[in-house]
């Protein structure tokens, strides 16, 4: 309990201290090793969680068995789906896989009800979590509609740049192919063109970006 508390105090400070010291009472710490899948289409889901380390993948996949991405959970975010499933008791429609190792608070679905009838800062919470959430979905609709894959990857860079906040990312041609809906051959290629513009420097399974 003490350490659910430690944690909430650290990433969402925003909550009163009622509804820490509910979530406290009732909640617990669940740990996600890197590429652990944490969530599955089709599945019901009898937690939400508070992530409070290490960063989740959310995506959906298309009819071909197509991965397509949506956003990443990082620590003091949570998914807004799960709120949504989780209150209706309705089925997943994105999957969730650990990019890193994870921790997060899960706190059971039946108690939904009670956090947004009784606690304020839980309510403003739900709500810009769902517009940070649209947000995202609607930058990445916007992409794919009126953006070539060249202009995709550097908006994807940059976004991933300011979210690690270090210009050097663990990522290999293949996960930015995966998230960009693209393939690996397309995505190395336009790398090379950065490189040789001197937007980015390509690593060992790594991206140093210069912009």
């Amino acid at each position: 309990m003490n350490n659910i508390l430690e944690l909430l105090n650290k990433y969402y400070p925003q909550f009163d201290e009622d509804l820490k010291q509910y979530i406290s009472s009732k909640a617990t710490i669940k740990e996600f090793k890197a590429g652990e899948e944490m969530m599955r289409s089709g599945q019901y889901l009898k937690s939400t969680m508070l992530v409070t380390k290490g960063r989740v993948k959310l995506f959906t996949n298309g009819e071909d068995g197509e991965e397509f991405f949506m956003y990443y959970l990082e620590p003091g975010q949570a998914c807004a789906l799960s709120f949504v499933c989780a209150a209706r008791n309705k089925k997943s429609d994105l999957e969730a896989i650990a990019i890193e190792d994870v921790q997060a608070i899960m706190i059971p679905i039946e108690l939904m009800d009670d956090l947004m009838i009784k606690h304020k800062s839980w309510y403003y919470f739900v709500i810009e979590s769902y517009r940070n959430r649209y947000q995202e979905v609607l930058d990445a609709l916007r992409s794919v509609a009126f953006h070539g894959m060249d202009e995709r990857l550097e908006y994807y860079l940059i976004k991933q740049k300011n979210s690690f906040q270090n210009k050097t990312l663990n990522l290999t041609h293949e996960q930015i192919a995966n998230d960009l809906n693209s393939s690996r051959v397309v995505i190395s290629r336009l790398l090379k063109q950065m490189e040789n513009n001197g937007k980015v420097k390509l690593l060992r399974n790594a991206i140093e970006v210069n912009f």
